[in-house]
């Protein structure tokens, strides 16, 4: 019997850090938070120093000498302004290279409709179409704890999962039915608003095969915790296979 091996890109026990990337606007993300934890650090790092040192030195206890009258120092305030600004500038510069990035959909060869509900989702794939003519289109549903099989996540699985192939531009085109829904998924940096009445579009591109895990990130309801979404990605050739068999 062969052995199938399925990567299943879901949130560990007690996990601090991000998932594993599959995507590259996803790597630019997890590249932007890393550089800007560096300003963060050397920042505390300086304001704890200059803290310590403050109280350290500057007491009459330890010098006898009392510095309330030495508030000026035009140097120092000078510092203390233009570093803050270029730390700014610093950080500007790539988030705006990555949020003008992320924003781009670059000619698809793929389009799916995301439709959120109260509290399931429904994906329509515009470009596919069934044995009947039409776009094939289904809906996910979270599977009940009580129907769980082996292999499974609680909150997470469900009954139809999201068919994608990797290496491919896809364009998702999401919307919601009464509700604001949020399609988010994190391994593929994808986290988007449904709004009723209203057409948002995301696109991703899937370097890897694997299971994807994401949930609703907007409070849209008493079941909010209960509409996950798995994206399955698969080789091209398998994709086209599966849109066959519908």
């Amino acid at each position: 019997m062969n052995t199938v091996i399925v990567l299943l890109d879901a949130p560990e026990p007690w996990q601090i850090g991000f998932q594993d990337s599959a995507t590259p606007g996803f790597e630019g993300i997890v590249a932007l938070h890393d550089s800007i934890l560096f300003y963060l650090v050397l920042i505390l790092v300086s304001v704890f120093w200059i803290l310590f040192a403050i109280i350290n030195n500057f007491n009459s206890t330890k010098s006898g000498i009392t510095y309330k009258y030495l508030n000026h120092g035009t140097l120092l305030e000078l510092i203390w302004t233009i570093t803050p600004a270029l730390v700014l500038i610093a950080i500007a510069f790539p988030s705006f290279k990555l949020l003008y990035t992320l924003d781009e959909v670059i000619d698809p060869s793929l389009t799916i409709k995301v439709t959120g509900h109260q509290w399931y989702w429904s994906y329509e794939y515009s470009d596919m179409l069934a044995e009947n003519g039409e776009s094939i289109e289904f809906e996910s549903y979270m599977v009940p704890e009580s129907d769980l099989e082996e292999g499974q996540l609680r909150l997470l699985a469900v009954d139809s999962n999201l068919i994608v192939p990797v290496n491919t531009h896809i364009r998702f085109i999401v919307t919601s039915t009464d509700v604001i829904h949020d399609f988010a998924v994190p391994s593929l940096g994808l986290k988007i608003d449904a709004t009723p009445g209203r057409l948002n579009q995301t696109s991703a591109l899937i370097e890897r095969a694997g299971i994807f895990y994401g949930q609703c990130s907007e409070i849209c309801g008493v079941w909010h915790g209960f509409m996950p979404i798995v994206v399955e990605a698969v080789e091209v050739s398998d994709f086209f296979a599966w849109v066959d068999s519908n």
